[in-house]
């Protein structure tokens, strides 16, 4: 079996800072990519950043310049710096990891519980 289990929300001010880790264990072979999304009260869940095996790194608009997201391989962990938050990012943040779990049990997506982020105004 796989988890994700995630850490480092909250609530915090508007401008504040938060930092979002996502480590996943179990049966994994390799981790193709891990991301990030959200989830805002009565919106669809969208996504926030991902970043691939190669390091290549993917971001929505809205958190362009802001949002920063990183990854030890080592640690099969994945985090989420967030800089200058606004009341717009309010939202379950959730992580998402696609992976393999053997050479030909591959292209699986697995979702972490989610992580409340509350921003203030």
């Amino acid at each position: 079996q796989v988890q994700l289990v995630e850490s480092g929300g909250g609530l915090v001010q508007a401008g504040g800072s938060l930092r979002l880790s996502c480590a996943a264990s179990g049966s994994i072979f390799r981790i193709n990519v891990m991301g990030w999304y959200r989830q805002a009260p009565g919106q669809q869940r969208e996504l926030v950043a991902h970043i691939t095996s190669g390091g290549t790194t993917n971001y929505a608009d809205s958190v362009k310049g802001r949002f920063t997201i990183s990854r030890d391989v080592a640690k099969n962990t994945v985090y989420l710096q967030m800089n200058s938050l606004k009341p717009e990012d309010t939202a379950v943040y959730y992580c998402n990891a696609n992976l393999d779990r053997t050479p030909w049990n591959s292209q699986l997506n697995y979702w972490g519980q989610g992580t409340q982020v509350t921003v203030s105004s």
